[in-house]
């Protein structure tokens, strides 16, 4: 019996460690990051996604960052570059983690990136999957403030394109100022970012 509880707290120790090594790298990559060393986060999610095979959230940040670096990039080869990592990961991410809200907000946005690059080609091809990526993330967290925003803003940015009345999507863009308020992720390392963007888009409808 004793032997057993020996090995039992060793198998725990061991876990614990591991989640304290995850956590320990994970939080050092969002240092990185916030100090605006975004190529040097990167790098550490990837190290981390290679040491923790079963954690989606490093992939998940590796897509973010690249979705992040697309929405400027006026380079078709970068671009391109970029947004197929960021798939690459994403996809990844989606094997370890199914139904899962987050990562669908993210392919959406991975989609939009390549609308705003290139709205001709890719509109048609992508404009109805973003809807459905968000609708299909409000059925699985309908609290969610990132899929409530993200959805309102792109049918916002939609309207103004198509000439359309975006009074509607504004009142969705406070309705998600609300959420933003009161949501609670899972962990420090689970996503919770969208509430500056959804603040200035707030003030623009108001505008």
């Amino acid at each position: 019996m004793k032997n057993i509880i020996i090995i039992a707290l060793l198998v725990m120790s061991g876990i614990a460690t591991a989640q304290t090594n995850f956590e320990k790298g994970m939080t050092k990559a969002f240092t990185l990051w916030q100090n605006g060393n975004m190529d040097d986060a990167e790098n550490m999610f990837e190290r981390i996604a290679k040491a923790e095979p079963k954690e989606w959230l490093p992939s998940y940040y590796i897509a973010q960052i690249n979705s992040l670096k697309s929405w400027n990039e006026k380079d078709g080869t970068v671009l391109k570059a970029q947004l197929d990592k960021a798939q690459e990961h994403l996809d990844l991410a989606m094997t370890i983690s199914e139904d899962n809200a987050e990562l669908m907000v993210m392919q959406a946005q991975i989609f939009t990136n390549w609308v705003v690059f290139d709205g001709m080609t890719y509109g048609m091809k992508y404009g109805a999957k973003i809807n459905e990526l968000y609708s299909k993330a409000l059925v699985l967290e309908p609290e969610n403030p990132r899929a409530t925003f993200c959805k309102a803003d792109w049918n916002l940015n939609s309207a103004k394109y198509f000439g359309q009345d975006t009074a509607p999507f504004c009142k969705d863009i406070e309705a998600s100022l609300k959420l933003f308020d009161t949501f609670k992720p899972k962990s420090e390392l689970h996503p919770n970012w969208g509430k500056e963007r959804a603040v200035m888009v707030a003030k623009e409808c108001k505008a």
